[in-house]
């Protein structure tokens, strides 16, 4: 054979090895997209999986919410519309443990919910305790947890971290932030050492839009002067706290920064319209439902150029249905503190309840007196004047966060 029949012959196998290996490549890659196909339809089909459960998880919920609702007294659904203290749930002076007087108490009046003050708190462990004590009574007694409460901001109000026995990190003032994620990282610092304590609610962030250059009330708590800016660093701050387990609480409606008197002495008001609130006050708590905001504070502030008199805002169906309808918050709405001064020289403890509920407002916060505030309201109910229906509305938010 000669030299150019060979280079021929091996010109000839080296394409026919080019083509077989053309062919193997070809299937090899047929092969993986079949494979990748058939795991898409399987990671697909997992999705529908997980869409279907979670479309049914709802309604489960819902119904455990309503088999619930369904098997309490008037009384207990009642009971469970009120945050207080521990001194107004036991009648005890400066409660720093919990014990068969706090057990004999909720079994007598099964609150919502108790808040905790600077007095309360002595140390990390003291505190451990007595809050997971508490918490056992409660769900011994109720089969539901109680939501155990604190202010705690940062800045200037902090119950916990202002106390040097707990070690806890501080968090500087609101007015100090500079980014969303710095405001994410205050919620997530304090929630991380409440968590630890035993509290899953915090009365913040502080949503006020300081609009107002004299107002002393709110100062350094607020984000600033930029609604949009409060807004975001809010709704941060309340997902940091969320991050731990801890629900979060926008205050305080309709916008604090916007007066210049402080509710805990008497009256306070802002002449502004709803248009003006709505350029800026009310911002952050438009945004409340979309943001996941577990509690809203309506304060006791008057806005006479929106409701016609001065009702304070936690009393007005006004003002609640503004938080309601044009803000779109289906939350719990709880009010401030209703021992203060801009309540209890106008109203009496039960007058005050009855007219909070009916505006349609879930929870009572530290009623001057707990029993005239709670008979106010089993009356206003056996009398007519507030509908069953209207407290087991509000009761279906408290167990639907607590369930």
């Amino acid at each position: 054979m000669n030299t150019k029949e060979k280079n021929r012959r091996t010109s000839k196998r080296i394409g026919i090895l080019c083509i077989v290996c053309l062919m193997i490549i070809a299937a090899v890659a047929v092969g993986t997209v079949l494979i990748h196909h058939k795991d898409m339809r399987e990671v697909s089909s997992d999705l529908k999986v997980d869409e279907n459960e979670q479309s049914t998880e709802m309604p489960e919920r819902e119904q455990q919410v309503e088999d619930f609702l369904s098997n309490m007294t008037l009384e207990e659904k009642i009971y469970q519309m009120f945050i207080v203290t521990p001194e107004q749930l036991t009648g005890a002076e400066n409660v720093t443990a919990a014990g068969e007087r706090t057990k004999n108490s909720l079994k007598e009046r099964p609150v919502g919910g108790i808040i905790y003050f600077s007095q309360n708190l002595v140390s990390a462990d003291q505190t451990r305790t007595m809050l997971s004590n508490t918490q056992d009574y409660a769900k011994e007694l109720q089969g539901l947890p109680l939501f155990l409460s604190v202010d705690e901001e940062g800045g200037s109000v902090t119950r916990v971290a202002g106390n040097p026995a707990f070690s806890a990190e501080s968090v500087k003032p609101m007015a100090e932030v500079t980014s969303v994620e710095e405001a994410y990282e205050c919620g997530n610092i304090i929630g991380g050492y409440l968590s630890d304590l035993g509290f899953n609610l915090d009365f913040a962030p502080d949503a006020d839009v300081l609009t107002n250059s004299a107002n002393t009330v709110i100062g350094n708590r607020s984000f600033g002067t930029d609604a949009d800016v409060v807004t975001e660093y809010a709704a941060a701050y309340a997902k940091g706290l969320q991050a731990n387990h801890v629900l979060s609480t926008f205050k305080h409606f309709p916008g604090h920064g916007a007066t210049e008197a402080d509710t805990h002495e008497g009256y306070a008001y802002t002449n502004k319209t709803l248009t003006e609130l709505e350029q800026a006050e009310l911002k952050p708590f438009a945004a409340a439902q979309q943001e996941g905001v577990d509690f809203v504070m309506a304060a006791h502030i008057s806005v006479p150029n929106v409701t016609g008199d001065n009702t304070p805002c936690s009393l007005s169906e006004t003002m609640i249905q503004i938080l309601r309808e044009n803000c779109g918050y289906d939350g719990i709405v709880i009010t401030d503190a209703m021992n203060m001064g801009a309540i209890i020289r106008t109203y009496s403890a039960s007058d005050a309840a009855v007219k909070a509920v009916s505006a349609g407002v879930d929870i009572i916060l530290m009623p001057e007196n707990l029993e005239e505030a709670y008979s106010g309201i089993y009356d206003a109910v056996q009398n007519g004047d507030l509908s069953e229906d209207r407290i087991d509305d509000a009761v279906r938010r408290i167990l639907k966060a607590k369930m």
